[in-house]
């Protein structure tokens, strides 16, 4: 990590903040005249889910040294283009990240859904599993899958080959589970089939895992759905939950949603967890 370039930061910041229009992020316009155009601050803030007082700082050069999850949440809000994400990142002292594989780029109309689900949790997923992106209520359901590298960025790789990753589903559950999580993903290689990530996950893991080869063989089948989920979460106990799933049509990614039937306890603590994800540290 080198020393961050607050005033080129600053000024960059500035110009693509300016170059977006409330419309562009899926926000409402509102009622408030704008002296000038562009996003407000405010705006930038809480499309990256940080204080305004934190962003503000950072446009006044003299802000923290952002950590390169504030630069990815900030790419993001800005809609910046990879390469513009990369200069973001030198800016402001940090080696960019990988570049994301072509077709791992949210799309805008699925960004801008996900980006108005504060109150459930919420994340994207591509063709292989992989968790593109998550709310901070998703992260603290089911923990920050975005973390993985590798063949562990799949879902269906971590369940089959690390029994860390079915700790939070009751044993009873895991077999159904495994059979879906292998269904779905026969159905999303039957809708890419030429895709050679694909294959290879699906290689490594009929070479890895017994379970999933005995699955895999038996073909199942299964729709774009997230059947019902109990969750045992380390703080708020059992949660019975259900998945929605949403397939964006021209982009192999999709966005998954957990809610709970109204009134029933489940409820209560999925609340409960919007109000911890708030509490400091």
């Amino acid at each position: 990590m080198s020393q961050v370039n607050r005033a080129a930061l600053a000024d960059f910041l500035r110009t693509r903040r300016a170059a977006l229009q409330p419309e562009d992020v899926g926000l409402p316009r509102g009622w408030r005249s704008r002296r000038t155009g562009g996003l407000r601050r405010e705006e930038v803030a809480a499309l990256s889910s940080m204080s305004t007082d934190y962003y503000s700082r950072i446009e006044q050069r003299r802000g923290p040294h952002p950590s390169p999850q504030m630069l990815t949440a900030l790419a993001r809000a800005l809609r910046l283009s990879p390469d513009e994400r990369d200069h973001l990142f030198r800016l402001a002292g940090h080696a960019p990240p990988g570049r994301v594989p072509v077709g791992d780029e949210i799309a805008p109309g699925m960004l801008r859904i996900f980006e108005r689900l504060a109150d459930t949790p919420a994340q994207v997923m591509n063709h292989l599993g992989e968790t593109l992106v998550q709310n901070r209520l998703a992260v603290a359901l089911t923990g920050d899958d975005s973390r993985h590298t590798g063949m562990a960025r799949s879902l269906a790789y971590r369940w089959f080959t690390d029994p860390a990753s079915r700790l939070i589903h009751p044993e009873a559950d895991h077999a159904r589970h495994g059979r879906t999580i292998a269904a779905q993903l026969r159905a999303a290689a039957g809708r890419e089939p030429d895709d050679p990530r694909m294959a290879a996950l699906v290689d490594a893991l009929l070479t890895a895992s017994p379970e999933f080869a005995a699955v895999w063989r038996d073909h199942p089948v299964a729709g774009l759905t997230c059947p019902p989920k109990r969750i045992q979460h380390p703080r708020l106990g059992p949660l019975h939950l259900h998945g929605q799933s949403l397939l964006d049509p021209d982009h192999p990614q999709t966005l998954l949603v957990f809610t709970a039937p109204p009134g029933t306890e489940s409820e209560a603590k999925l609340h409960h967890l919007a109000i911890l994800t708030n509490e400091p540290a």
